[in-house]
């Protein structure tokens, strides 16, 4: 293996529901973070580390975001307690060409929401429906070796209008037995950065033991990898030719 080619990612998880309650701990004994991690490890070209809330500086030092490629977020019920200080070392490394994908609930997140600059709302309904997750891009390298649709017996419900820009590339959209449906994988380029929201991932289902959509955000890993293209410089210049 090429070592120079491996992608250093870091899973961020807020890791709160699955110390609270038993059902969600049962589902993920080590927490939604080591689930995805398991799955990373095995692929060759993919190096991991985690990170908590509960960790100083939620896990984020500038030694880890500065040795991290790809950044998973997953937040729900504590986005408030992230601190502003390390959201704005987060936005400012995704800017700078770290790849951040962010999970399911984290469309709420701090970081998400500044990165959109909307209030990336959206209506929900939390009764273990029946997803389909339909490929619009099948030539995409994040739809790799999917077929047609990605079925999920149960999850939760998220609806349109989501209220975020128009992605750069729309790959996802799913399809829920209630009658609603949702833009759930969405491509943006921020800066240097590539970002990737990808919808499927309630807590109380066990939506991250689906090798579908492990094989997503494996794939999504290798799309968000810092590519090496130019700096851009800003403020006042002088000319490249001779006026």
């Amino acid at each position: 293996m090429d070592m120079a080619k491996t992608i250093r990612v870091t899973i961020w998880n807020e890791f709160r529901h699955e110390k609270a309650d038993k059902g969600i701990a049962k589902i993920y004994p080590d927490g939604m973070h080591e689930a995805i991690a398991r799955y990373l490890k095995a692929q060759q070209d993919i190096q991991v580390r985690t990170a908590t809330l509960d960790e100083p500086q939620h896990g984020l030092t500038d030694a880890v975001l500065g040795s991290t490629d790809v950044l998973i977020w997953w937040g729900h019920m504590a986005h408030d307690e992230v601190r502003d200080e390390v959201v704005e070392k987060v936005y400012k490394s995704v800017l700078g060409g770290m790849g951040l994908i962010v999970l399911h609930s984290g469309h709420f997140s701090k970081i998400f929401r500044k990165l959109m600059g909307t209030t990336c709302d959206l209506k929900w309904r939390e009764m273990g429906e029946n997803e389909r997750v339909w490929v619009l891009e099948p030539g995409h390298p994040i739809a790799s070796g999917l077929g047609e649709y990605i079925d999920i017996e149960h999850e939760e419900m998220y609806g349109e209008r989501f209220d975020i820009p128009a992605p750069d590339v729309l790959i996802f959209v799913s399809w829920f037995k209630g009658g609603e449906v949702f833009r759930s994988g969405c491509c943006y380029i921020r800066g240097k950065g590539k970002v990737f929201y990808f919808r499927p991932g309630h807590e109380s289902y066990p939506t991250y033991h689906h090798p579908s959509i492990l094989k997503v955000i494996a794939n999504a890993v290798r799309w968000a990898a810092p590519t090496e293209g130019p700096t851009p410089t800003f403020g006042n210049t002088k000319p490249i030719e001779k006026t």
